[in-house]
């Protein structure tokens, strides 16, 4: 069982299972007051720091590396999980003669949303759809690609790995979505073949049948993400506990494709890892007190 990466590690701790902003943010990491002399810490971590553009960094030059020597293979199974699959029995789309893709998440996987998340934080008010969907529509150009996202992408599409985005952003606003990657030095996405929404099905924000889609022309040997939901849908099981999604997240199938066809990205900014209480987050059999 290989060992899970140092992203892995801390994003399980501090990230959760939905794909978008849009929907599952009821909070952006604790919004601060309004004219706030800094911005919430998470935000500063993620946005701002040294450490996670070395991490994010570092997470792009193993995706490269990863497409790069598995296209000199031809895999038996896509890394995407055929329909009537479950992590206790576990069966992958088949791969034929299909051609290779890199299926990617958009928002805080491939982009830095800098624009609305400074605007949010800056007025302290929690996430607001309304909001959201104007920065979906006419986000292009302050939206940021993630620390190594183009050089990675450069080196997949070089190599003859097609480059898909799978995004919860709305399907009624396609244009600025494509218009955003690009700016974003990113490169065209086309709506239905390289980039797609929610709204594509009848699934809502569940990505396993866009995935399925997808997996029925491509042979996908990459998926990316920040949320556990850009892997499975099997991890959004709603009341879902906290204990048994990690356990979920660690078993042997799940550990074995970790860093070795799917791979996470941090986001410490918003998930559903919002709701988790004191004793999610910290084992009661492991408090101490001071004397």
């Amino acid at each position: 069982m290989p060992r899970l990466s140092l992203t892995l590690a801390m994003v399980l701790v501090l990230s959760g299972c939905a794909s978008a902003p849009a929907q599952i943010a009821t909070s952006l990491a604790a919004p601060a007051p309004a004219n706030a002399a800094k911005p919430p810490v998470a935000l500063q971590y993620l946005y701002g720091s040294a450490e996670a553009a070395i991490a994010v960094r570092a997470t792009n030059a193993r995706i490269a590396d990863y497409g790069l020597a598995r296209i000199k293979q031809r895999p038996t199974d896509s890394v995407i999980l055929a329909a009537v699959a479950t992590m206790d029995a576990p069966r992958f789309e088949p791969c034929g003669n299909k051609p290779f893709a890199a299926v990617f998440d958009a928002d805080e996987t491939l982009i830095w949303n800098l624009g609305p998340m400074r605007w949010f934080a800056q007025q302290g008010v929690a996430f607001d759809p309304k909001i959201w969907d104007q920065w979906e529509k006419t986000g292009a150009g302050k939206a940021f690609a993630m620390p190594g996202t183009v050089e990675m992408i450069g080196k997949l599409r070089a190599a003859g790995i097609t480059v898909i985005a799978n995004t919860n952003r709305s399907a009624t606003n396609v244009k600025g979505s494509e218009d955003t990657l690009r700016a974003a030095g990113l490169g065209d996405f086309k709506h239905g073949e390289t980039l797609f929404l929610m709204g594509d099905d009848a699934t809502g924000s569940s990505k396993d049948m866009r995935r399925a889609t997808i997996a029925a022309k491509y042979c996908v040997i990459i998926l990316a993400g920040d949320q556990l939901g850009d892997f499975s849908q099997q991890f959004n099981l709603r009341d879902l506990p906290a204990a048994t999604r990690t356990a979920l997240a660690n078993g042997p199938t799940v550990a074995a494709l970790w860093d070795k066809g799917w791979f996470l990205f941090p986001n410490p900014v918003y998930g559903p890892w919002e709701k988790l209480g004191w004793d999610d987050t910290f084992p009661s059999d492991k408090n101490w007190e001071p004397k």
